[in-house]
């Protein structure tokens, strides 16, 4: 794995990029899990994220804090993002998120709908 992707997954949040048909880039904090030799997110199945990546599957990825700001000294990484709904992805995305962000992940998870659909994000580089 690229040592830049890698090194995003030791951070708590990064600021996932995408980008709208414009062009123009929209940033979120989000929670990443290294998997292998890939990054995983989750996300709404209907986010803003999943309907920008539809069209446009670039995206950058910057360590920041909770809130979306960006480290001083963090550098932008360039990847591409592919929405996967398989239930071994998800599944695999879950135990990631539970072991990394403990009871964060437990407590985020028993707010969320009953039935709200969620999509895993697969970054590579």
């Amino acid at each position: 794995m690229d040592t830049d992707v890698a090194a995003l997954a030791e951070h708590e949040y990064v600021l996932l990029t995408t980008f709208r048909r414009t062009g123009e880039p929209v940033g979120t904090p989000v929670w990443v899990v290294r998997d292998g030799e890939r990054l995983i997110v989750t996300t709404g199945a209907d986010s803003g994220k999943v309907k920008r990546l539809r069209h446009t599957p670039r995206v950058t990825l910057t360590p920041c804090d909770m809130r979306g700001r960006v480290k001083a000294d963090a550098v932008p990484v360039e990847a591409t993002a592919v929405i996967d709904d398989s239930a071994v992805t998800r599944e695999r995305l879950d135990a990631a998120l539970r072991a990394k962000y403990g009871m964060k992940y437990r407590m985020i998870r028993m707010t969320q709908r009953r039935g709200a659909d969620s999509v895993a994000l697969v970054i590579t580089r």
